[in-house]
This record gives C-alpha cells, structure tokens and sequence, in this order.
C-alpha cells in the first residue's frame, strides 16, 4: 500500500472532567462551557458563539473551577476556559459563588440597558430578555437616570445601531473580522465610554453584514427592513432554502399575515453553517412587488395583452403550440421539480431535445463539459476544508456563491489553505483571501490552467464564466485528470446544477442519460411509458434564438429568462417577436411585453420545491405563503401537456419529485467531450482592450427588485483599466471613460488598479453598465476605451 493511499486515523485525546457532579469526556481544548452543553447544563453568555473565537468580553458566564483540588480565587469565564485532566466545575446549578456572580453581572448590564423590551424588535427572541428573568435579580438596586444616546445610528442603509441597547459582547466586531474579513465596524473608546462604530472613511458595506444583526444578543443591531415590523409572536416561521445563488444556504422565513416580513440564515453546519448573505436575507421583497403578475394574459387581435380565464389562456397557449416547430427556454431561477417539468414537456408535448436552462453567455463546450465531467458527480464544502490547494477558474466566490467564500476563507484563516485565482483583474475578495492571483488576457485562460501544479488533495472550483473563454473547460479537464485533483462547476444562479440533472439540456435526458445513447433513451421512454423520445442532439439558447430568426423554430416556452442576460440580446428580442412565445413568470419583463400568453407563476416562498445546489445535494423548501391557485411551473405545463392531448402527468410539484427519484440517475456510459482548443491572441490596435467582467452579487437582478436598502451597499460601478493603459489615454482614477463596439458604448468614472494591459473590466449588469444589453458582450470582446 502506497503512502497516499494508506488510511490514517486521527487521534483525539479525550479529556474527563466533572460539571456539577456528572463526568463528561470531550476532546482536549473543549472549552468549559461546550463540556457543559454536552451534558445539558446551560450557562448563560452573551459574547460566546461557537463560530467565533473566544473573548469573554461580557462575563456572564462565570462559573467556579477547581483543578486537583486547587481553587481558582475568583469565578472564571467558562468560554475562554479548555478543560484540563482533575477539573472541577460547578455552575450556577450547585454553586452559589457562581450564581451570586452571574447575578452580579446581569444587574450591572441593566444598569444602562433600557427595560423596554415590548417595543425593541429582540423582545420575545431576546438571551438577555430569557437570561435576565432565569439569571438575573427579580428587582433592580439602581436608583440612577439611565445613559442614553440619539438613536438609530445607520452603520449603512440596512444596520442600524441603537448604542444603549448594546452589552458590548463584540459578536458583530468578531463576526465581521474573523469570518467576513471585512473589519469595517468595531468598538471605540473605552471603558464606559466604549460603543460600536464604523470606521471614517471605510463604511460598512460588507455583503454579510446582515448576520450581525442576527447574531447579536440584545436589540442594538436591527435591519432596516424589518425594524418595528412585527414581534417575533406574531411570525409564522417555515424553513425555506435561498433561490439566489448555488451555495444551498438553509433559511428560514417569518411570514404575517400572509405577507414575508424577513427571512434569517439557518442551522446547517455542512453547508452555510449559521451563516447567509445580505442577498439571502434581504432580497424577497420581489414577492410583493407592485407590478407582480397575478393573472394570466393572452394578445388579442389588437395586439394588445388583455387578462383573461385560465383556461383560455391553457387553450390558447395550446393551439399555438399545436404542430409547431417549438423549443424551451428556461432560466437558472426553475427549482428542480419545475426543471423537470420544463424537460419532459419539451420532450413528450413538443418532442424536441431543443431545450436550454444557460439563460447566458454559453458555448458549445460547456454543454459538452457538464455532460461528461459534471452531471452525477458530487463535490462537498468538506472537500473545501480538506483540500492543501483551491484554484478559482472563471469563478468570483464573494460576488457568485458568497457562502463558498466564507468557506474557503475560514480554511485560509485556520490552516493558511493556499488559494490561486486566474483572471484578469483581481477582485475584492481574492484579495481578501490573500490569493495568489495569476494575471491574464480575456480569452488567455486555459494556458494558465494548463501551468498550474496540483495534487490529488486540491480541488479547482470553476464558474460558469468559464464557458466564455474557449479551451478553459477543457484544459481543467485535463488538469484535474492529470494531477487527480478534484473539481466543481459552480454556477451563479440557484436552479441550474438541478435543471442539469433534470435534463433541462439539448444533450442530456434526466438523471444525466446521454440524448446519444439509445439505452438511455429506451431506458426513459419505458419510464415515461411513450414510445420514444427525440434521438438528435437539441439546440443550445443561442442557436435556438438563431433557428427562430432563421425560421426553423416559431414558437417558444419560455419560463423565467431574462433577455438582457443573454450575449444576443438584441437578436433575442427579435425573436420574441417572430415566434409565437408563451411566458411562464412571476413578473412584466421584455419576455411578457412580446408573449402571445401569459401565465403568472407562483415564487419560491409561495411553493414547495428544491434547488440542488452546486454540491448536488437537494435543499428542499415548503411553502411560506399559501398561494390558493397552486401556479408551479410544473402544474401549469401539465395543463397544457393535457390540452395537447400529450399529458405528462405531473400536476403536482410532490409528484414531479417522486417521479424525480423513481427515475434516478444514469448508471451508463457517460456523453463523449471533444477538447476545444484555445483561440490565438487577438490583435489590438493602441485604443482597443479586451472586454471581461462578472456580475456584482448586489446588482440590478430582478430578484432584488423592491429592496431599497440592499441597493443602498452595492458596491461602485467604475470601469478598471491598468496604470500603463490610463498614461496612454490620459486619465487618473475618477476621471471618466466610454468603452464601446459598433453596438454601442457606456460611459463610466474609472479606476486604475491591477488589471491586464489588454483589458478593460466593467460590472456585468449594474446601472449603468448593463453590458450584453448595451454592448452585446461582456468577455473577450474587443472594445474601443477612451477618455470621455
């Protein structure tokens, strides 16, 4: 047996101690007050939490320690304690020392904390509300004014601070320190004078600075959204799973009245642990929204919408669809069951493979790529934690899958875990994690993959912008086979790793069976209990548009796709005009302004469903609003199926998920790729560059429609050129530029920092900077950058 692979067994030794007279055993640098939890003994703290390092700032939690019969002099902070062999604990359960100290503690953090607890947004959810009535003295001994402070303080447009509320625990300092690594708030002055405060010229717009409001004990950090909103009483809870990237984080949502008031991160240690971003939390005003789609719409002979009856608009959409030459659109946002849905209508009702969840920028060989390499696999944020060596591929963790970056900067902080980036400009938060950042021209990647060393121990995380460079998906797949190490494709958006297993693709059936494959293929027309379905490999979203244009294709499903997300917008909006289009979504878009039918749609808090998210694995949700005409996608494509006398039989989101795993994945051989070699250098004249960007996690995405305050953080729209390109065309930072092509042009203030001379980088779809709409690309591209 080789060395690697030799299986090692960590030993944990394993210490016992003796908490009010019981023994626990728990491993060496266990901290007293987690021993204690072990055996259901609960001290009261504040400033503890077991994802932040110890501080014992608010000592509440004292208790008395004996080692060997030796007393320590004083009660001592059981959360910065580890046990130690012949300890001796006794808690406020058995001793009165340390109960009379508890005590102590609690009367003095009453002395200046206001007694208000029915209109503080904490009361009835409150440790220090619970902590004083089981912990604390039933009357108060000070006869003093309390301090008091104008209030809120906005430490931004979503935190605010009511500074007499605070216990100084610093959760909200450590928190934004240690796990965000954007140390923008802190404490300030000292002793009594000592509050929480942001720094002069560094506000605090951190993109996980919602967890500090959730973190903290008491009422002093509220959000903006939901402050004065409701009490915690009146809130109905319902665990729910975020639609808005791949990370999988488990949320919960408070609804009254039938209304979503907020939404809080979960208790899920494998995947966000007790972690979400602002994103997550703050983005579902969307739901509500004034101009949500409520009834369905058909285009009479006017050529106007008008509402009408369900089912008219079912026989319409029908009759259009009948006999057609039609194809499916899908975006990333379909959970998996709709996905499903999405698939097998394009299948049974339309018989066709032409069928593309990629609402974006696509190649040919990402298609390829996930149907040989991605779908069915499994990689885990345990691979994270594992691995000696992470490279960044076409992939910005903080701005696409926020909680991935909190993982891999946890292991960087932890065990120094060495991360390489490949790109053009370095990021914020490759910086933050203090990457090796390996600098190339747009479209130059795939020569920089091929360099890199690995072991079997690393893994490469790769983006969905990686399909933009030609050969980069393919010289990953030769890395990760020729060094062993593993890799993950992770997408921006929530639904497409579930519509790939769906087989929401021109060139995979669901459970990732080949389209190829003629076992695959008679292995789902036996479950489908049809005679057959489509051999030939479907078009891709562009060549869908294109086939439309052409006159190959006249009608499309199109459900949740965002035109201005596509590097063809401006041939995707004619399209929609020469086809007869129906339009499954939840609210007006450039789709429904050219649809022949409209169908509204319920969204995530209104239906039950999943996402599978980047790992593969399946974050289910309920439905936190009840949504009487039950609209799942799914539900809505089965009426028409029926219409079409082509029933698909999944009238139900339950029934699309037992007919899910009754099918299971694909245990044959696997779709053939082909390598895609890399394109050659392009030639640039003295005032041409190289377009590249990514999308902002905080930008003008539809699901953040509504959300004032969240806009409020986003983070500066500038174009980034290098200090060799703003000597040549004579500008400093702050001075503007237009970056333009023969489609047409943006003009942007500019920051001069490291880039590629090649290049010019611009934020994806952030006002006034919607590239693919504007420019019709966003990678690659070759563009003309001047002064303004």
């Amino acid at each position: 047996m080789t060395t690697t692979q030799a299986q090692t067994t960590e030993v944990v030794d394993m210490i016992t101690v003796v908490i009010d007279g019981f023994e626990v055993s728990v491993p060496k640098g266990t901290l007293v007050i987690r021993a204690a939890e072990k055996l259901g003994i609960q001290i009261p703290r504040f400033c503890d939490h077991p994802l932040l390092d110890p501080v014992g700032a608010c000592r509440q939690c004292l208790v008395d320690i004996e080692i060997n019969g030796r007393a320590f002099p004083k009660p001592q902070a059981s959360c910065t304690i580890p046990v130690e062999p012949g300890m001796i604990v006794k808690t406020q359960l058995t001793s009165d020392v340390a109960e009379k100290a508890q005590r102590g503690v609690m009367e003095l953090l009453l002395v200046n904390h206001p007694l208000d607890c029915p209109v503080c947004d904490k009361g009835g959810e409150c440790p220090l509300q619970n902590q004083a009535m089981s912990n604390g003295q039933a009357e108060s001994r000070f006869e003093g004014k309390k301090r008091t402070f104008e209030k809120p303080i906005n430490l931004s447009s979503q935190v605010l601070l009511d500074r007499e509320r605070c216990v100084l625990c610093a959760r909200c300092t450590r928190f934004s320190e240690q796990i965000a690594s954007d140390p923008f708030i802190t404490l300030n002055e000292r002793g009594a004078l000592q509050q929480v405060g942001i720094y002069e010229d560094q506000p605090f717009e951190s993109y996980f600075s919602g967890n500090t409001v959730q973190i903290c004990p008491v009422g002093a950090l509220t959000g903006a959204s939901y402050r004065f909103r409701a009490r915690p009483f009146d809130l109905v809870s319902t665990p729910s799973a975020c639609e808005h990237c791949a990370s999988g984080c488990d949320m919960r949502t408070d609804v009254r009245r039938g209304k979503t008031l907020r939404r809080l991160a979960g208790d899920d240690p494998t995947i966000n642990e007790e972690w979400n971003c602002d994103k997550g939390r703050w983005a579902f005003k969307y739901i509500t929204a004034i101009d949500r789609l409520s009834q369905p719409m058909v285009r009479n002979s006017d050529g106007e919408l008008v509402v009408t009856s369900w089912p008219e608009a079912i026989a319409v959409a029908a009759a259009g669809l009948s006999g057609a030459k039609a194809a499916v659109l899908v975006g990333g946002r379909a959970t998996y069951e709709d996905a499903y849905g999405y698939s097998k209508f394009a299948r049974i009702a339309l018989a066709t493979n032409d069928i593309d969840f990629r609402a974006r920028a696509t190649s040919d060989e990402e298609r390829d790529f996930l149907a040989a390499h991605v779908v069915g696999t499994s990689a885990t944020y345990k691979d994270i934690d594992k691995a000696d060596h992470v490279l960044l591929v076409g992939f910005e963790p903080e701005e696409e899958s926020p909680i991935v970056f909190l993982r891999i900067n946890k292991q960087v902080k932890k065990r120094g875990l060495k991360v390489t980036s490949i790109g053009t400009k370095l990021s914020i938060g490759v910086e933050k994690l203090g990457a090796t950042f390996v600098k190339v021209a747009p479209g130059s990647e795939s020569t920089a993959i091929t360099s890199q060393s690995l072991s079997a121990q690393s893994i490469i995380l790769v983006g969905e912008r990686a399909s933009e460079s030609a050969g980069a998906l393919s010289a990953v797949a030769a890395l990760a086979s020729q060094s062993g190490a593993k890799f993950a494709w992770i997408p921006r958006r929530a639904g497409e790793r579930g519509a790939l297993e769906a087989g929401a693709i021109g060139n995979l059936l669901p459970g990732g069976r080949p389209v190829t494959d003629a076992a695959a293929r008679v292995d789902l027309a036996s479950a489908w209990s049809v005679e057959s379905v489509p051999a030939n490999i479907g078009r891709s979203t562009k060549e869908i548009i294109s086939a439309v244009n052409a006159g190959d294709i006249n009608a499309l499903v199109v459900g949740g796709v965002d035109p201005h997300d596509l590097d063809n917008t401006a041939e995707t909006l004619t399209a929609l005009k020469k086809a007869f289009v129906v339009s499954l979504e939840i609210a007006p878009s450039a789709v429904t302004e050219r649809a022949d039918v409209v169908l509204p749609v319920a969204a995530v808090t209104e239906k039950s469903g999943s996402f599978l998210n980047w790992t593969s694995s399946a974050r289910a949700f309920d439905a936190a609003v009840a949504d009487s005409l039950n609209r799942s996608d799914v539900r809505i494509l089965s009426m028409i199926a029926d219409a079409l006398g082509k029933t698909i039989s999944l009238g139900t989101v339950s029934a699309a998920a037992r007919e899910i795993a009754s099918l299971g994945p694909w245990d044959g051989a696997r779709a053939p790729f082909t390598a895609t070699p890399a394109r050659g250098a392009a030639t640039l004249a003295a005032d041409e560059a190289l377009l590249t960007s990514w999308r902002r996690l905080l930008d003008l995405g539809t699901l953040q429609k509504g959300e004032d305050n969240l806009a409020g953080t986003a983070r500066q729209t500038v174009a980034v050129i290098s200090p060799k390109r703003a000597t040549s065309i004579g500008v400093t930072t702050g001075d503007r530029i237009s970056i333009s092509n023969a489609q047409g042009s943006v003009v942007l203030s500019v920051l001069v920092e490291d880039i590629h001379d090649d290049a010019v980088w611009a934020p994806r779809n952030s006002r006034g900077s919607e590239l693919l709409s504007t420019l019709g690309n966003a990678h690659g591209g070759v563009v003309k950058v001047v002064k303004a």
